[in-house]
Order: structure tokens, then sequence, then C-alpha cells
């Protein structure tokens, strides 16, 4: 069975906000892996891709890449939680994508390993 990348909104605009290709990295990390994205982090894409900007070209062409990924629904309105709760949900080998602290700590304190920024554009696992 192969591994499970859940991605959050900030993994998905991390090609333009800081130049990584966030599936050649994982491709590279986890070699076959199902990419997975809740339902909010889309609905949070949308809406940041209205604003202008660096962020809204971002949130652009994170929403493009979200075709990349299954999109799960998750009764969490709001983002993080419904990372979280995807994360917590699936089976076998998991691991977020994400560049946001507090939501990184929440997940390491939780027992779900994390992949995220190391270096200037490269990304790397931390496990619990």
């Amino acid at each position: 069975m192969s591994a499970t990348a859940v991605l959050d909104t900030n993994a998905l605009m991390m090609p333009v906000e800081l130049d990584v290709r966030v599936f050649d990295e994982l491709d590279r990390l986890l070699g076959t892996y199902d990419a997975v994205t809740p339902r909010a982090v889309v609905a949070e894409l949308e809406k940041l891709r209205d604003g202008n900007g660096t962020e809204g070209t971002a949130a652009a062409v994170g929403h493009d890449l979200v075709e990349r990924c299954r999109i799960v629904e998750t009764d969490e309105p709001y983002a993080d939680d419904a990372v979280v709760a995807v994360a917590e949900a699936t089976e076998g080998e998991v691991y977020v994508v994400t560049n946001d602290r507090p939501l990184r700590d929440r997940l390491l304190d939780a027992g779900v390993d994390v992949i995220g920024l190391r270096g200037r554009n490269t990304l790397a696992i931390t496990e619990t």
C-alpha cells in the first residue's frame, strides 16, 4: 500500500510563494503516493485567489494543482481542522504537507508525520 500525502492550503501555494515543486518533491520523498486534500482547503484557495498580488496568484496556482489531488469531504469547515481530521482518519502511512508551524506542531502532537520546507526549495519529512 502506498503512502497518503494530505496537502493543506499552504502546501498548494508553495510553488509560487516558495519556488517549491511540491509534487516533484513528493515523488522524490515518497515514490508512489495518494495525494488528497480536504474540501475546506479547496474552498480556502477559492477565497484567496480573488485577492491581489502574490497571495492571489499563489492561490490560483494552488487551485489548479488541486486537480492532482483526490478531494475528501469532512465535517470541518476550517481548513486546518479538516487537514487534521483527514490525517487522523486515514489508514496506513500518512504524511501532511504543510509549512504552517502551528498546524505542524498540532499534527506532530497528534502523532502524524509532517512534510515541510527544508532548505531553500526542498521538502523533508519530520517524523513523530
